[in-house]
């Protein structure tokens, strides 16, 4: 039997410009994100948390408190992500790599314009991060 996987995502808010990526692969391929991704076992929340950011965007953050989490269910797979509020040291632009095809820093008042995972734009909203997402 399949048990839930423990993932964790990091949420970047710089100068009024969020940090997304669009995955290149597995669950919501072609779909806009926040940088993330699988805790590996011995690994601690936040240091996952920071090596999915420099993984996804080339970029070094400082984890932040939990911002607040969800689960999905994709297929026959049970996601529990722990999304945390994340510092980026340097703003500068991302470059995709691991499983981003691409990375990009957008204004929050353009995120509900992408074409986001299921449920993000919600979650977003609900925890203050978006004003609105209309």
């Amino acid at each position: 039997m399949a048990r839930p996987e423990l993932c964790v995502g990091a949420i970047a808010v710089n100068d009024g410009d969020l940090l997304v990526v669009r995955r290149g692969q597995g669950p919501a391929a072609g779909e806009w994100s926040v940088p993330g991704g699988r805790v590996e076992h011995g690994e601690l929340l936040a240091e996952a948390a920071v090596r999915e950011l420099a993984e996804e965007t080339g970029l070094e953050g400082v984890c932040g408190p939990l911002l607040g989490w969800v689960e999905r269910f994709v297929d026959d797979r049970h996601f529990v992500i722990l999304d945390f509020e994340m510092t980026v040291l340097e703003r500068r632009e991302p470059r995709a790599g691991d499983d981003a095809a691409e990375a990009a820093w957008v204004p929050l008042d353009d995120v509900c314009d992408l074409a986001l995972v299921e449920g993000l734009a919600e979650f977003l909203h609900e925890n203050g991060v978006l004003r609105t997402i209309t």
